[in-house]
């Protein structure tokens, strides 16, 4: 049995961008500006709030309950850090 990605550490880079390690020893720096849509995630447009981020149930999350599925941010696409 495969077992499903989750993230074991995360950073914060700049604007709403995370650099994320997950339990394979893949990581990434995973622009969230498009995930800022709804009520739940709408808090999170202030990026002091942004940057409140921690690491529940193997996944980003924040402290309003918002978070994105680990197997989602695993097959994100990387974010340029250069832009």
């Amino acid at each position: 049995m495969t077992s499903l990605p989750h993230v074991i550490r995360a950073e914060y880079r700049e604007d709403y961008r995370i650099h994320v390690a997950f339990n394979d020893g893949s990581e990434k720096t995973i622009d969230f500006r498009d995930w800022l849509d709804g009520p739940m995630f709408e808090p999170l447009k202030d990026q002091a709030y942004f940057r409140r981020f921690f690491i529940e149930g193997g996944t980003v999350a924040w402290p309003n309950g918002a978070d994105i599925a680990p197997e989602t941010l695993y097959e994100c696409q990387a974010a340029d850090e250069a832009a």
